[in-house]
């Protein structure tokens, strides 16, 4: 691309030396510069990459956009100097890749829990109703023909317009997005141009990062926010009428909202939940008319999750009584509840339960079909919002027997980490398990027939980290592995 043409959508900056005719690539990390790249310098919380730009220029950046004056060649290399690194990220980045957002229907999901089953849902029945999909989140990117792997659930400014661009290289034109408040308080998605965005819930969580549940509310409030006002685009926001942040979401988008409900009148709402051990059934009353709806999905917080997942796709035009047989039709979702297929006398489930509210509602989705014992594994991260770890293993303690470890211990110190949880239970039938694989292992020898076991806290991923390493781990493979030494026999 004319790098004066690109650089002509900065409208405050400052620039030193020659711009080369032309540029190739937009880099934010100097290791993946190249040949006739722009290489752009940001303040990281750890990282400032700033102080790498000679790295850029080693591996042919022609280009530096930074925020202050560096020590560049300027015979060789060009620097431009702009007030905010991050907007400068996205604003290029669009321009770069010519606004792939504008071109494709993006779906938007944010809230403490539920985002990856409704993103998942939204996905899957985009692809029942024979449109191309990708999805990305906590689990990564999924393209047509590839998978994309993220260090978060959001990923940032100029790495969304890329995966944008290479979706549409493979004609895919639809994307349900995994949200956070971290990425949107820090601007990642600035420049994602959302045509339906979904509202979960709010709970305890990130408190670490936020400090209180009033800016953890309103950082989720900018994606409703920034839909903007330009009604020559029709926008929806699909909310949760039974969360407490309802109105005040309600009220700060311009766009159309659409309501989902348990306990109040709603655009969808579910009436008459039945629970079974592999399905549940409800009545859903929409705007065009009443269904019965059967899912493969367990639980009062997943009829949320396809309510929410519903109302998304009606808002983007597919008929309700289509939207109820492509629910019944959905396999659950990867690592949410999701049973584990064992020929055992118990019955086994992973689940990426993390938060209080999650832990309360993974027990209620289970109550129901209790014949002998509950046993619930709980973990938390290291280095993360140490707040809530009493919250957690207070509602783990709700289960007959609970085996307290760690998700992720990153830098901090076990004893520390399980020490904190330990502090909320409630009962004194429980074990203090670091080891992650070995609680598993505990939690599967000392089951018995009849007894409900699920392991919270990791769901589908397959790796923990330790210090600022990822090292391969996945519940399930552990769990079946387990199983198949204590039982005989896995499915």
């Amino acid at each position: 691309m004319k790098t004066a043409e690109l650089l002509s959508s900065l409208k405050i900056k400052q620039i030193y030396g020659t711009l080369p005719e032309e540029v190739t690539a937009i880099h934010n990390d100097s290791r993946q510069t190249e040949p006739d790249s722009i290489f752009i310098c940001t303040r990281g919380f750890t990282v400032d990459s700033h102080d790498y730009f000679q790295q850029a220029i080693d591996n042919g950046a022609s280009v530096i956009i930074a925020e202050k004056k560096l020590d560049v060649d300027l015979d060789k290399t060009a620097l431009v100097i702009v007030n905010d690194s991050y907007k400068a990220t996205a604003i290029l980045a669009n321009h770069f890749y010519d606004f792939p957002s504008t071109k494709m229907t993006l779906f938007g999901v944010t809230g403490t829990n539920g985002k990856t089953t409704v993103t998942n849902l939204i996905h899957s029945l985009l692809q029942k109703n024979g449109k191309k999909s990708a999805v990305s989140g906590t689990i990564g990117v999924e393209l047509a023909d590839e998978q994309i792997t993220s260090n978060n659930t959001t990923c940032d400014a100029l790495t969304n317009q890329k995966i944008l661009q290479r979706a549409m290289d493979q004609d895919i034109d639809h994307m349900a997005m995994e949200v956070s408040s971290h990425g949107l308080s820090q601007g990642r998605l600035w420049g994602v141009d959302f045509d339906v965005v979904t509202f979960t819930n709010l709970t305890h969580d990130h408190l670490d990062y936020h400090d209180t549940m009033e800016q953890y509310g309103y950082a989720k409030g900018l994606l409703f926010a920034q839909l903007g006002q330009d009604m020559t685009k029709t926008k929806y926001a699909v909310l949760n009428k039974d969360d407490a942040w309802f109105d005040t979401y309600r009220t700060i988008t311009a766009a159309e909202v659409i309501s989902y409900s348990l306990r109040a009148p709603a655009d969808f709402q579910a009436e008459n939940i039945q629970y079974y051990p592999d399905k549940t059934v409800f009545t859903l009353h929409s705007p065009e008319g009443s269904y019965t709806v059967s899912m493969n999905l367990l639980g009062e917080f997943n009829v949320y999750n396809v309510l929410a997942a519903m109302a998304s796709l009606y808002a983007y035009g597919v008929p309700v009584e289509q939207l109820v047989q492509f629910i019944g039709e959905l396999d659950p979702v990867d690592g949410r509840m999701d049973k584990v297929a064992i020929e055992a006398p118990v019955s086994m489930y992973i689940d990426y339960a993390h938060t209080p509210d999650a832990i309360d509602k993974a027990i209620d989705s289970v109550q129901p079909f209790k014949e002998n014992r509950l046993i619930f594994m709980v973990g938390t991260g290291g280095d993360r919002d140490e707040y809530k770890r009493p919250a957690m293993a207070e509602k783990a303690s709700r289960a007959d027997y609970v085996i307290l470890t760690i998700n992720d211990p990153r830098f901090e110190d076990e004893e520390t980490i399980l020490r904190d949880m330990k502090k909320g239970m409630k009962h004194a039938n429980y074990a203090l398990i670091a080891d992650r694989k070995e609680a598993i292992r505990h939690a599967i020898e000392v089951s018995e027939p009849g007894d409900i076991l699920i392991f919270a806290g990791k769901g589908q991923e397959d790796y923990q980290i330790i210090e600022d390493t990822k090292y391969p781990h996945s519940d399930r493979k552990i769990v079946e592995e387990q199983s198949l030494l204590k039982y005989g026999s896995v499915e």
